[in-house]
């Protein structure tokens, strides 16, 4: 069974009407904040509670650790204020 064209023609401002609901990363940023490691001051950007697993190094000691590193460092501390 296939789809007519006017069918799916329209479908198109309800899906783009739902898209533009999505929020952005940027939309849900709280203020950078600081965490003291064992390897020097990380600065993290960190997003709603709900969505840790986006939270991200903005700066690190890059001589020090890698991106991978000083964004673990920074999911920890977003798990920690979800508790």
């Amino acid at each position: 069974m296939k789809t007519s064209f006017i069918a799916k023609l329209a479908m198109l401002p309800l899906v783009a009407g739902l898209t533009a609901c999505i929020p952005s990363p940027e939309d849900l940023e709280t203020e950078p904040v600081k965490v003291q490691t064992p390897k020097g001051e990380v600065t993290c950007q960190l997003y709603r509670h709900d969505r840790v697993t986006w939270d991200r190094a903005i700066n690190f000691p890059a001589d020090k650790m890698s991106v991978p590193e000083a964004d673990g460092y920074c999911r920890q501390e977003g798990q920690r204020r979800l508790k």
